[in-house]
């Protein structure tokens, strides 16, 4: 195992637990380390501070996985593994609820690793080459912890491109169907794990889709970036009067009403409407829907584009409030990471104010148990 020292002035955020070691940081780098290669930090002094993977040469040089000495080899991922699932077998999965993410990058101690569970099948997203060295131990720690039918690869995320590493997308062991059928808090829903978005749904989103049934019963509801349906069919099943979903992807809306149907509710009481949010906000008249979910992609890839994203989110914002009926609900999202809770509450405000509307805020919701956020790396839930 190769050792780094750090200075003794950069020394704080290590053992506070940040999980990134920016190369400024340490004293040297020797030349021709390999991505993924297994490191031990020590102080000046040689003392060990933590242990990682050497990341790159570029600004982050170590990922850490670990604040004490240990071999990396099965057993360590398999640990790693076993722990993040006794989390969510206590307290996501059970009998109406078999989809979740299984490893959270950082947050679960495989920084730049994402596992996420369709029932008896598994995607893996490999998000920067250092980690991807571990592919071998990964998947057969996944592999004989898990005993799924399916692991499907989707490393296809525009962080791969930023760490230098090309796409991967494809089968990585046993059998993937065209469509995967799971289960959320008892509803049924058809899973595209292959091509959807991210990994093929929003798990995310779970707690957020449950808490919008109390508010649909008898109303009107418009689903904005509605994707594969899932907020549409949590409308329906809290007795809304009509659900009208709304998204840019055929694809996406075809299985969305697949999904409605898949849980029985009437097709009198659903609509489908292919356009883009933008456009089909402004046609509509004041108080046409009861209740509105905007759900829009992530706004701000990067820190640079926050303004950019903030002024996006106003607008739609302020467009979904002039449509929204007195006294109605709007369910509205942000998963962009560089956009905090205080802005976005400051963009609210603003868009309410252009709408000519009073807004108070009746519930706020973060990340869910299954996507765990390290306290010294809040923005590094992906």
């Amino acid at each position: 195992m190769i050792t780094l020292i750090v200075q003794s002035k950069r020394i704080g955020p290590i053992r506070g637990r940040h999980p990134w070691v920016f190369s400024g940081a340490l004293k040297q780098i020797p030349e021709g380390v390999a991505g993924g290669e297994p490191v031990e930090l020590t102080d000046e002094a040689g003392h060990f501070l933590a242990a990682g993977y050497f990341n790159s040469y570029s600004q982050i040089a170590v990922r850490l996985w670990s604040w004490e000495p240990e071999e990396v080899d099965h057993k360590f991922f398999e640990k790693r593994i076993k722990n993040a699932l006794a989390l969510r077998e206590e307290f996501v999965s059970n009998k109406n609820t078999n989809a979740y993410r299984l490893i959270n990058g950082e947050s679960d101690f495989l920084p730049g690793l994402i596992v996420d569970v369709y029932g008896d099948y598994l995607t893996v997203q490999f998000h920067n080459p250092g980690i991807e060295r571990w592919r071998t131990e990964i998947i057969d720690s996944i592999v004989k912890i898990m005993k799924p039918k399916g692991i499907f690869e989707r490393s296809d995320m525009r962080a791969r491109g930023i760490e230098g590493a090309e796409k991967k997308v494809g089968l990585l062991y046993g059998k993937i169907p065209a469509e995967v059928k799971i289960k959320e808090n008892g509803y049924s829903f058809i899973v595209d794990i292959k091509e959807g978005q991210k990994t093929g749904f929003f798990l995310d989103q779970r707690d957020k889709r449950q808490a919008l049934i109390k508010y649909s019963k008898n109303k009107k509801v418009l689903n904005c970036f509605s994707y594969t349906g899932g907020f549409s069919v949590y409308a329906l099943g809290g007795g809304a009067k009509k659900v009208v979903s709304v998204d840019s992807s055929e694809p996406a809306l075809l299985i969305a009403e697949k999904n409605v149907q898949l849980n029985k509710f009437e097709e009198k009481s659903s609509e489908y409407i292919l356009a883009d949010v933008k456009e089909y906000l402004v046609d509509r008249k004041e108080g046409e829907f009861d209740v509105i979910i905007l759900d829009p992609p992530a706004f701000a890839k990067d820190r640079h584009k926050i303004h950019e994203a903030l002024q996006g989110y106003r607008k739609i914002n302020e467009m979904a409030l002039r449509v929204l009926s007195s006294g109605g609900i709007l369910f509205t999202c942000s998963c962009s990471a560089h956009i905090s809770l205080t802005d976005f509450r400051f963009m609210l405000s603003e868009a309410a104010a252009r709408a000519g509307k009073s807004v108070q805020i009746i519930e706020t919701f973060t990340h869910g148990i299954d996507h765990p956020v390290l306290v010294p790396l809040p923005k590094a839930s992906i």
